[in-house]
């Protein structure tokens, strides 16, 4: 059985941040703040993740879940709504 190696710091990044620029490309407020917010907490709850088999598993999960959100922000644009959520008003 071979050896499972751990995603480098420079890797969990890279994905942490390709999970944000995602968040971003959502027209909704709701569901960008959403997913910005479970990147996060995903890799706050994995950040201590005691072996390298686990935290293999757990980067394996992230690919996935940012190809699930890259997939998901293409339909959501093709559905955008025509007003603006009353988060992202600007009060004058």
């Amino acid at each position: 059985m071979a050896a499972v190696a751990a995603p480098t710091r420079a890797e969990a990044l890279s994905l942490f941040r390709s999970l944000l620029r995602t968040a971003k490309q959502f027209s909704d407020y709701n569901i960008r703040e959403y997913t910005r917010r479970r990147a996060a907490d995903a890799f706050r709850e994995n950040r201590a993740l005691p072996d390298a088999p686990a935290a293999a598993a757990a980067f394996a999960e992230g690919k996935k879940q940012l190809e699930v959100a890259k997939r998901q922000a293409v339909v959501y644009s093709l559905y955008a709504p025509k007003s603006k959520s009353v988060m992202e008003l600007k009060v004058q």
